[in-house]
């Protein structure tokens, strides 16, 4: 798995975190197609991180779908009766260590306004360079962390576009 900084990725332990008091350092997602594991890259963007880990223990992802298969595979409330938890307050893209729009890179959906980013997120599936300026910039904030997930993603990408739509059963923050 090659990380998709441009500078060179840094193992942060729980106590060099500049998100230390960060309740998670990653989320699994069990779907229809198998378990997905994103490492949470607080360095990059600790607010982002916080309010994922938040939507996560709300169960707000949990018996959602990835929606979405193009050049990004998408999740989050859209179609549902649920409300997001408002807005993230800022778009972190360029504040933190800086991560590019790679794949396996996961970022924040937002409309063509920076800093509107909530529960949608997207997982890169190929270079998406223009993603980190268009727009203020879509804010990576987590990382596909193994081959078995990356595996996961690639089945999602095939089935959204046969079938429209892969179920999440469960996310969970660890």
């Amino acid at each position: 798995l090659k990380h998709a900084c441009r500078r060179p990725f840094l193992s942060l332990g729980p106590r060099n975190s500049p998100a230390a008091g960060m309740a998670a350092s990653k989320l699994v997602m069990s779907t229809a197609c198998g378990d997905i594991t994103l490492a949470l890259r607080p360095d990059c963007a600790p607010i982002t991180c916080d309010y994922i880990v938040s939507a996560v223990k709300k169960g707000l992802y949990d018996g959602k779908t990835f929606y979405r298969s193009d050049f990004v595979i998408q999740c989050g409330l859209h179609g549902s009766v649920v409300d997001p938890p408002g807005n993230l307050p800022k778009n972190e893209t360029k504040t933190g260590t800086f991560l590019s729009n790679k794949p396996g890179t996961c970022a924040i959906a937002h409309w063509d306004v920076p800093d509107c980013g909530n529960t949608e997120f997207f997982i890169n599936l190929q270079e998406n360079q223009h993603l980190d300026d268009v727009y203020g910039g879509y804010c990576v904030f987590a990382e596909v962390a193994d081959q078995a997930s990356f595996d996961t993603v690639g089945k999602i990408a095939q089935e959204v576009k046969t079938k429209g739509k892969v179920a999440i059963l469960k996310v969970e923050a660890a």
